[in-house]
């Protein structure tokens, strides 16, 4: 799993009937150990977060192409 800026990150619930987390990836951190995502989640709170295998998803970012410039008259 590997995520850019700007993708969306789903990390499922340990516990039934536990919400699953959705946010918005705002930084990748790499390290030795692994990779972090800075995360600004739905409810409008940041953290760092390192999911463990299989505990989260990401749902790449809409590819959003510029506006064409307008034909003068």
């Amino acid at each position: 799993m590997s995520g850019k800026a700007r993708d969306r990150i789903v990390v499922e619930s340990e516990r039934v009937g536990q919400a699953t987390r959705e946010g918005e990836i705002l930084e990748v951190i790499e390290a030795s150990y692994g990779t972090r995502y800075r995360v600004r989640w739905d409810d409008g709170h940041e953290s760092t977060v390192r999911p463990a295998a299989g505990s989260a998803r990401i749902v790449s970012a809409p590819i959003v192409s510029a506006p064409k410039p307008r034909a003068r008259a």
